[in-house]
């Protein structure tokens, strides 16, 4: 059975910083591609950030570049995305997906509520 679970999100001021954490269990971690998405209420979900199976490198979109890092750890089947400098324009739930060969898996979602 395919689990994904995520965790770290909260309330947090203006300028200030999470850390979201996603454990995936039920399929091979290490060969999925691993994406953070964000859905802001009345918007439509939206990918912020991925990073391949091998490689470590990540992508970002244009609004969270140089503020968000994703990274993962292979032994520990997680995935990570390091939230900085945090604005509240940055206010959703947060999903982790895995993309595993023509399948594709979603965790139940972590709400980030960016607020003073």
């Amino acid at each position: 059975q395919v689990q994904l679970v995520e965790s770290g999100g909260g309330l947090v001021q203006p300028g200030g910083s999470l850390r979201l954490s996603c454990v995936a269990s039920g399929f091979t971690f290490r060969n999925a591609v691993m994406s953070w998405y964000r859905q802001a209420p009345g918007k439509e979900r939206e990918l912020v950030a991925s990073i391949s199976s091998f490689s470590g490198r990540g992508n970002y979109v244009d609004s969270v570049k140089d503020r968000f890092t994703i990274s993962r750890d292979n032994a520990e089947n997680t995935v990570y995305l390091q939230m900085n400098s945090l604005k509240p324009e940055d206010t959703a739930v947060y999903y982790c997906k895995a993309d595993y060969g023509i399948r594709n898996y979603w965790g139940q979602g972590t709400q980030v509520t960016v607020s003073s």
